[in-house]
């Protein structure tokens, strides 16, 4: 009814407006046609001798030439006037001899009017021309009348026309609203605009409360529509809508998912530090909503419980050998052996204490250090030997020494995985700095990554392990890549001399250039206390494919 009230009302707008310039074309034809008649009527030699020869009668000349001319063209009236205004001619013979009845000073001046005026047969359109003898001097005039009533008469003729022609682009209009109109209920599936405008209304309620990431896309790649959660988990601002998701999204799994290169249900992507699970549903206009879950506090507390399993089987180890050592202690103090029980406890206190210092001793963040005794200690559980190099050697003054925890806890449980049960197995551990660049090098002899899995052992979701019951795989060496990606360094993998694997990650402007005020490295109490408890960092448990795949918690 709207679009029918509009297209009506643009009718009848559209019909005034035609019928306001052509009255007044019609005013503008009769006042020519007028004007032509009296110039033609002026041209005539008869009627300037006439006027100077005879004298205004009912039967004279000049009135019979002028009803002549009317009669001939169908003017409704035709005068003849002296130089005085005097009338000579006219359609009522009682007003031959009286002074016309509007001033005729202008064309009596020589100049030609043309007018709408109303006169003594009414109103009507007036032609007035100068009459002017042999000479050139004006004698006289003629004025031409055309009755009014005949220009209207015009008009209004015209109007049913016009309205027919109005009426078919009204129900041209009217039918082409009514297709619109069944198209646009298509369309909206019957929905009234109020239902639209509240349907609006909660989606914005819903799409900005809702605790997933949404994100919308058009058939060119370009994105449409996303929530705020989705403006945090990848790092947009609401003004990158619009544009294509490769302009703001840095190449990578991340963008090959979202942008449904990379096909499948429970898509693994890494976006900064975060871990997320996205889903692709492709929609009817060739475009396609993607849905983002948050999924790095589960990732980390599934790590944590994997942590802790591996704690408990280490502890259990520890037990059934600390129960060896004091059956073994009991004995040489029964039997009166002081001195060798003496030796035998130094002696298995002297190796960790050993590790301790020397980790101390080469690095100089008490994190870093923490770590690596603790992962000595589970290594040794697992039968493998974890060793510094001799060139390690990193001073107290990193800038982010999470991140770096993080990289090398990780490098780290990878290589024992790769290692398991394999016989001497052995890893070596390097931090060494150039400059503020720090470069963090994890060796081991297991069996080493292909050639030509090195390019994608960094990817999103690569593992060649079963997923683990908390969830995915393929999480751990990717944050090692982005958290050296932040950095403008690089992870990067090898192979070692003799057998095995290198992973090597550098990390520019990793330290301050300032050395920070001198703080003591973990006292040596503290490091017997570890030592002994053999509980100094938590066992992260195996969870990366070969080489590659799981992050080790941010509390690492």
């Amino acid at each position: 009814m709207m679009q029918l009230a509009i297209a009506a009302g643009v009718t009848a707008l559209a019909t005034g407006l035609f019928l306001a310039p052509l009255s007044a074309e019609l005013d503008e034809q009769a006042m020519h046609r007028a004007l032509a008649i009296a110039q033609t009527t002026a041209a005539e030699t008869r009627l300037d001798d006439a006027l100077e020869a005879s004298r205004p009668t009912r039967h004279g000349p000049v009135q019979n030439e002028a009803e002549r001319i009317r009669a001939a063209t169908g003017a409704e009236y035709v005068v003849i006037m002296d130089e005085r205004g005097v009338r000579w001619s006219h359609t009522d013979p009682d007003e031959i001899g009286h002074h016309v009845s509007t001033d005729p000073s202008v064309v009596l001046s020589g100049r030609e009017v043309m007018q709408i005026d109303e006169g003594t047969l009414g109103r009507s359109a007036r032609g007035k021309v100068p009459l002017r003898d042999e000479t050139g001097t004006v004698v006289g005039a003629v004025s031409v009348g055309i009755a009014y009533e005949s220009v209207q008469q015009r008009l209004l003729s015209t109007v049913p026309e016009l309205l027919a022609y109005a009426g078919g682009a009204l129900a041209v209009g009217a039918l082409a609203s009514y297709l619109v109109s069944r198209r646009l209920q298509r369309r909206t599936h019957d929905l009234a605009f109020s239902d639209i405008s509240a349907l609006l209304t909660e989606r914005e309620a819903m799409l900005h409360g809702i605790r997933e990431g949404f994100l919308a896309l058009d058939e060119h790649g370009r994105i449409r529509l996303m929530n705020d959660e989705a403006q945090r988990l990848l790092d947009l601002c609401a003004e990158d809508t619009g544009r294509p998701l490769d302009d703001v999204l840095q190449p990578g799994r991340t963008t090959d998912v979202l942008a449904g290169r990379v096909s499948g249900s429970d898509l693994l992507a890494v976006s900064g530090q975060r871990v997320l699970v996205a889903n692709r549903m492709p929609t009817d206009d060739g475009g396609a909503v993607v849905t983002l879950r948050d999924r790095t506090e589960l990732e980390r507390l599934g790590r944590e419980l994997d942590g802790t399993r591996g704690l408990i089987d280490a502890l259990r180890a520890q037990d059934h050998e600390h129960a060896n050592r004091l059956h073994t202690l009991l004995g040489l103090l029964e039997l009166g052996l002081h001195e060798e029980a003496v030796e035998f406890v130094t002696q298995a206190v002297g190796v960790h204490r050993a590790t301790a210092e020397q980790v101390t001793e080469r690095i100089h963040d008490p994190l870093l250090a923490a770590l690596l005794v603790g992962k000595a200690t589970v290594a040794t559980e697992r039968g493998a030997s974890l060793s510094i190099s001799p060139d390690t050697h990193l001073p107290d003054r990193l800038i982010d020494p999470h991140s770096l925890v993080t990289i090398l806890g990780n490098l780290v449980d990878n290589a024992l995985d790769a290692t398991a049960g394999k016989r001497e197995a052995r890893l070596e551990v390097a931090v060494h700095v150039e400059g503020r660049t720090a470069v963090v090098r994890v060796c081991d002899n297991g069996p080493g990554v292909p050639e030509s899995h090195r390019a994608e052992i960094f990817t999103e979701g690569w593992t060649t392990k079963e997923p683990p019951a908390h969830g995915q795989r393929g999480i751990g060496l990717a944050l090692v890549r982005r958290l050296a990606e932040r950095y403008g360094g690089s992870a990067e993998v090898g192979e070692r001399p003799g057998g095995g694997a290198v992973f090597t990650v550098t990390l520019p402007d990793a330290l301050s250039e300032e050395l920070p005020a001198p703080r003591e490295a973990p006292g040596r109490e503290a490091l017997e206390v570890l030592t002994d408890a053999r509980i100094t960092a938590r066992p992260d448990s195996a969870e990366g494919g070969r080489h590659s795949e799981d992050a080790t918690g941010a509390g690492r």
